[in-house]
């Protein structure tokens, strides 16, 4: 029996970037088509434009008004933003960004209304897309209070070979240390924890977690956020079960190739995790949105407004989150029918020489 076609909603993010040219890149290759179906909120107009202006491949398009009446082995498209809106390559826009939100909006209607499976987002500008409706720092933020219910969100950048959280996303490097907590750091753990097991399919992660100051603090010499935050969460989690090391220096961690010895890496702010993960797998890697009861994918690039018009970008790394996105809705579904109908224990140790009793027979 063939799987399931997953439905992917895909938001066309800043029209004036490169996502639609990464879109119609992936979709160039019509073999995706056959174990997903894929649903672009945006404009079947300005995707036209794109492909006739990067002169690129024709994708089987095919114009819907509902996510429900998409055809499988078809490149769906659904018009939610106005179809004489100007692309302009490269310019930062209000009405780009205004296009952006509609596009997402709709597609958050449809993650509600199940009527798609997962969501993969293109690149947004995250200045031209603030406005009335949105006052976000970006896509996680947004997501977490569209669709978190009181769940935190946990932006996680994921390649084959690294996976690296964060405790702290979009802000202010000033703010940082001022954010911190050992309740904030228990709870990202606690998230990534739950996400390495249930998205990613790993039993017992081990995850390596990054001190904030150089050299781990040095004993205090450097700063107390080692000694007086990071460990008590890294206590605090070890007694729910969780397998966390560290807190170690991040130039030594990574430039020793130690993050190889682990599932996953808590980082305490952005470019501390950012800046190694990009430095390696920069075009390849993934950006998943964990801890929410949605799936939402994205490229680990931005519009990339410099080459943007120019046939230059690279599709890889959104073809890599349609990918993950896929794996991530099927591990979820393997993950719930495996703890569905959990055995019923059957024996406990009464203590000592190992005896063991069986509730079949006595104090059942």
């Amino acid at each position: 029996m063939s799987e399931k076609k997953v439905k992917i909603g895909i938001t066309h993010g800043d029209i004036n970037g490169i996502g639609y040219e990464v879109i119609l890149k992936t979709f160039a290759d019509d073999r995706i088509l056959d174990f997903c179906i894929p649903i672009i909120y945006g404009s079947g107009k300005i995707a036209a434009y794109h492909r006739k202006a990067l002169d690129l491949k024709s994708a089987n398009m095919n114009v819907i008004n509902h996510a429900s009446e998409a055809l499988p082995n078809k490149v769906n498209v659904i018009n939610c933003v106005d179809e004489e809106l100007k692309v302009e390559y490269g310019k930062v826009s209000k009405e780009a960004g205004r296009a952006a939100f509609l596009a997402l909006e709709r597609a958050s209607e449809d993650l509600d209304n199940k009527s798609i499976d997962t969501l993969l987002t293109a690149p947004i500008n995250k200045y031209s897309i603030q406005g009335n409706d949105f006052d976000f720092p970006g896509h996680t933020e947004y997501l977490e209070h569209r669709h978190g219910n009181g769940q935190k969100a946990l932006m996680i950048l994921t390649s084959d070979d690294l996976r690296v959280a964060l405790v702290t996303g979009h802000m202010p490097l000033s703010e940082i240390s001022s954010t911190l907590s050992t309740e904030t750091i228990l709870e990202k753990l606690l998230i990534f924890n739950q996400s390495l097991k249930v998205d990613f399919c790993i039993s017992a992660p081990r995850i390596a977690v990054l001190s904030l100051n150089p050299h781990a603090g040095e004993e205090g010499l450097l700063g107390t956020e080692e000694r007086d935050i990071i460990s008590p969460a890294m206590a605090a989690a070890d007694k729910k079960g969780i397998l966390c090391f560290g807190p170690f220096a991040a130039d030594g961690f990574f430039g020793s190739g130690a993050f190889s010895r682990f599932d996953g890496v808590l980082a305490m702010y952005h470019d501390q995790g950012l800046i190694p993960f990009k430095t390696m797998v920069m075009g390849n890697g993934v950006n998943f949105t964990a801890g929410l009861p949605i799936i939402r994918t994205s490229p680990d690039h931005g519009t990339a407004c410099d080459i943007a018009g120019q046939n230059k970008a690279s599709e890889k790394s959104f073809r890599n989150a349609l990918y993950l996105g896929i794996d991530i809705f099927r591990n979820r579904n393997f993950y719930q029918v495996s703890v569905e109908n959990p055995l019923k224990r059957q024996y406990y140790d009464r203590g000592g020489d190992n005896e063991r009793l069986d509730l079949t027979k006595e104090d059942a």
